[in-house]
């Protein structure tokens, strides 16, 4: 019996933000695993290194780049270094997020307002763009936002990331309608409670993680490579025919 072919990236060109932990950091080692060149893209491209280094070490092929997504000039400077080394751009994962203030929405500060809206949807979007343009120029490719069950169901004390999170699931949408002509995918993962440095003021807590559990079927956090397989569906051409979907990856909490 022959291996299916569908999930192999051999010669693809893939960015992932926000993977120098975490769902992104498995994200990364994974698509490289099925043959992608990933560029592993974070704020600091200290914390890039020891994953791209990892992936070589494997065997793979991936290259570091810094990118503050919350910074408009580091995006066109990103892309710009994109264009030049690599010509292309296949699959882009929006993963990289923030979500600095954990509290009652009443007490919401600006400054914490600012920076999750300019990150999680004026980076999101603007990171798309640009990248849809490279895939349009290539003949297509795929985008796949990291959102959340946030942005179906706010999460207590999270209401401004809750917020932009299901602005990132209509993002998913609009890129999704909008880019269809040119080749171009746009799906969303959403992932549930899971085992990462950013879900830390709920998995760390507790009383929190009591009360999360008894809302998820499976009864247990997910770990970062359980959100991988879901990205690799999305990003190969197993998925040739999905676009615009919200892939919900969270032990059951919506059903």
């Amino acid at each position: 019996m022959s291996r299916t072919q569908l999930f192999n990236l051999d010669g693809k060109i893939a960015f992932v933000s926000g993977a120098s932990r975490g769902i992104g950091e498995a994200i990364a080692r994974l698509l490289a695993q099925q043959g992608a060149h990933v560029i592993v893209s974070s704020r600091r491209l200290e914390g890039c290194q020891p994953v791209v280094d990892g992936i070589i070490a494997e065997g793979g092929k991936a290259t570091a780049i810094a990118c503050h997504i919350g910074e408009m000039e580091q995006i066109t400077r990103t892309f710009a270094r994109i264009r030049e080394e690599f010509g292309h751009i296949d699959i882009l994962v929006n993963n990289a997020a923030t979500n600095p203030q954990f509290c009652n929405v009443l007490d919401t500060d600006l400054s914490a307002f600012q920076k999750t809206v300019d990150v999680n949807i004026r980076g999101y979007f603007f990171m798309s763009v640009e990248a849809g343009k490279l895939m349009r120029d290539h003949g297509g490719g795929s985008i796949i936002n990291v959102a959340s069950i946030n942005g179906v169901s706010p999460g207590v004390f999270q209401g401004v990331y809750s917020m932009t999170k299901a602005a990132v699931i209509n993002m998913t949408k609009v890129f999704a309608k909008e880019c269809a002509q040119y080749g171009i995918r746009c799906n969303a993962l959403l992932p549930g409670l899971t085992d990462t440095k950013f879900a830390s003021a709920l998995v760390g807590n507790d009383a929190i993680l009591k009360t999360a559990l008894q809302q998820i079927p499976l009864k247990r956090v997910a770990r970062p490579e359980e959100m991988a397989g879901a990205v690799l569906y999305l990003a190969s051409d197993a998925s040739t025919y999905t676009t615009g979907v919200s892939l919900n990856v969270d032990g059951g909490y919506l059903s």
